[in-house]
């Protein structure tokens, strides 16, 4: 069993990140302790990481409730978690492709740069 802490130091978000998250309805598959204090088992961990992935890569907050709200309604659900989870990585793909163009404009601009110090650092 983690503690909230740990679970946020092993997805690097912080305990008010999670207690946002339980707040917003994306935890509800969390136990508490008898103190009251929120215990992760090594299932909701791996849950906990998803989630962390499904908002760093843009997915917002309604979906994901939406998406654990239907793995909560069990099995007859998998087709539509599939479903969204086959939208989002298309829209990270589409992420990746964007990001790999700006980073192409980037490079070339480095590579401007550096042929502008090659050329004065000459003359010094």
């Amino acid at each position: 069993m983690y503690s909230i802490n740990e679970v946020a130091a092993i997805c690097d978000v912080t305990a008010h990140t999670l207690r946002f998250y339980d707040k917003e309805g994306l935890l509800p598959f969390v136990g508490r302790n008898g103190a009251g204090n929120r215990v992760f088992s090594e299932r909701d961990l791996t849950i906990v990481k998803f989630i962390c992935c499904l908002k760093n890569t843009g997915m917002a907050i309604k979906e994901i409730k939406r998406y654990i709200e239907l793995g909560m309604e069990g099995e007859d659900t998998a087709a539509t978690r599939r479903d969204m989870i086959i939208e989002h990585r298309k829209e990270v793909q589409r992420q990746i492709d964007d990001l790999k163009k700006s980073l192409t404009i980037i490079d070339l601009k480095v590579a401007f740069y550096d042929s502008y110090k090659v050329e004065f650092h000459g003359e010094h």
